[in-house]
């Protein structure tokens, strides 16, 4: 290989490195957002979870509360 070779290789290496370099830091940019949505999505489940807890006891009797059919 002769030093042009060599140079125009390097070259080409070091775009590569650069291209990558970059979309590393976009996809850990990327992660990190979708991490922020997820953290707000868990939150607002468990706060929907809470609020069904509390709702739910007052218009559903357990089964055993429950008043027996009549028998005809």
């Amino acid at each position: 290989m002769t030093q042009k070779d060599l140079e125009i290789r390097l070259d080409e290496l070091e775009m590569r490195m650069a291209f990558q370099d970059d979309l590393i830091n976009t996809l850990s940019e990327q992660v990190a957002k979708q991490e922020l949505e997820l953290r707000e999505l868990w939150e607002a489940k468990r706060l929907l979870h809470k609020q069904l807890k509390e709702v739910s006891p007052s218009n559903i009797r357990r089964e055993e509360d429950e008043t027996p059919p009549p028998h005809y």
